[in-house]
């Protein structure tokens, strides 16, 4: 009794299911639809679209276009196209200019406190270009290395101690007769202004000389002070000397060894450029050395011998300062030339002063047009308006050591800039693919016998041209 209801449920499921296939064999034999396909009434809700990730994909020339009344909406540019190219160019280049700006300041802020440092080892640079090809000499005729940086060190230190201790023995000897002349010059241009072409009254060059003794009453105490600041400017001055003494030892014996270390420091992809620029960089530091010594040395002896057969007092000590003042150019040679002519003026009268001033622009204008050129050559050669410029920016950072090194760093860096440029072209061109087939030198006919030609090679075609975006 109880497996009877479950054995006439499934006799009525099996009845039923076969009711349905016998309906739709009738339906397919008559041609009716099946109730399942039949459209739902009118009457009967839509159906909830489905969600968009569950849309098929409409073609799009089946897409409905907008109605004729519809507005057209412009597209939104992105920030960076709506800019004008030329303000994002300016823009590009002035961030760049302001960080290479504040660059250089923090650069000149930190030499300016530490500026005993940096002249001291700048001008220990400049001894040691002058002093390293001695060292070199004396190593080829067989002194150890250390022999031949000590005996080049003591004689160059030497020979610079007696310059100097010369220049102060004449200035001590003839300062006496330098005061002398210095008061018989003063009564003499006095008594030329009186008669002279200028009409300058007594009276008035009483009042100037009042003038000058007010002023040099009222200024005692900052004169005083003035004085003081010598005497930490020559303490100071003795340290400098000290510390260049020190590195020039070191860098004509360790030289070497100090720019390997110095490459170091270097990134490794600049590292090959930077190590083929240090050595042009040092020749030409060598060859403005070297080249300067020999046209000051020419300038101080023929216008010192010049002034000296003009009878002009002290006329040694000033061809010594001309040999030290023609280190900075142009400037240089302005100052020790006016002096030579002050000098000749106030103690000799002003036509002497006049044959002094012809000796001094011959002996330049032969300086600028034929000694510059000829020994120091295209190599160094910076433009007049460079100079000028780095020497008046030395001036302002460094004092009189700031206008002495300024030009031979330019020299340098012009040096530097123009190798690493013609490196960076050569290997560029080494890394650009190499011609396919034969080149015009593979052409170019050959002087003398004919060589044995070697069997060709096979060529291949070139590569496919990648296209060019738009």
């Amino acid at each position: 009794m109880t497996q009877t209801p479950g054995w006439l449920g499934r006799l009525g499921g099996r009845l039923t299911r076969m009711g349905e296939r016998w309906e739709e064999r009738r339906a397919a034999a008559e041609g009716e639809p099946h109730p399942t396909d039949v459209p739902p009434p009118p009457d009967s809700p839509p159906d909830v679209p489905a969600p968009p990730d569950s849309l098929p994909d409409v073609p799009a020339d089946r897409v409905p276009a907008p109605p004729a009344y519809a507005p057209a909406v412009a597209a939104r540019l992105e920030p960076v196209a709506a800019v004008p190219w030329g303000l994002r160019v300016a823009a590009e280049a002035g961030w760049r200019l302001l960080v290479l700006a504040a660059a250089v300041w923090v650069l000149a802020r930190a030499i300016t406190s530490i500026q005993l440092v940096v002249m001291a080892f700048l001008a220990a640079l400049l001894i040691t270009a002058l002093l390293q090809p001695t060292v070199g000499r004396l190593r080829s005729l067989g002194l150890p290395r250390g022999l031949a940086t000590a005996v080049t060190f003591i004689t160059g230190f030497v020979i610079m101690g007696l310059v100097g201790w010369f220049v102060v023995w004449q200035v001590m000897e003839n300062i006496d007769t330098l005061a002398e002349r210095v008061q018989e010059g003063i009564d003499e241009l006095q008594r030329w202004l009186l008669d002279g072409p200028f009409h300058v009254t007594e009276d008035q060059i009483k009042e100037i000389a009042k003038n000058l003794r007010e002023a040099v009453g009222t200024n005692t105490e900052e004169i005083t002070t003035a004085g003081l600041e010598g005497v930490t400017v020559i303490v100071e001055f003795m340290t400098g000397i000290l510390l260049a003494m020190f590195s020039t030892l070191f860098l004509l014996y360790d030289g070497k060894r100090i720019w390997n270390w110095t490459l170091k420091i270097v990134p490794v992809q600049a590292r090959p450029g930077v190590a083929g620029a240090g050595p042009k960089a040092w020749r030409t530091l060598t060859a403005y050395v070297h080249g300067t010594v020999i046209v000051a040395l020419i300038d101080a002896i023929f216008i010192g011998i010049g002034i000296y057969f003009l009878d002009v007092p002290m006329a040694v000590p000033l061809a010594v300062f001309i040999f030290l003042f023609a280190f900075i150019p142009l400037v240089g040679a302005v100052i020790s030339g006016a002096l030579a002519v002050v000098v000749a003026l106030v103690t000799q009268g002003v036509f002497t002063a006049l044959m002094a001033l012809v000796v001094v622009l011959a002996v330049q204008q032969i300086e600028g047009h034929v000694l510059q050129p000829f020994i120091l050559g295209r190599a160094v050669r910076v433009h007049p308006l460079a100079v000028v410029l780095s020497v008046a920016a030395g001036g302002m950072v460094g004092g009189i050591g700031g206008a002495v090194v300024a030009v031979p760093l330019v020299a340098v860096a012009n040096t530097v800039v123009g190798y690493l440029r013609a490196y960076s072209q050569e290997q560029a061109l080494r890394q650009s693919p190499r011609p396919h087939g034969a080149t015009v030198a593979d052409l170019a006919p050959v002087d003398g016998p004919a060589a044995p030609s070697a069997p060709p090679t096979p060529t291949q075609p070139p590569p496919p041209t990648p296209p060019v975006a738009d």
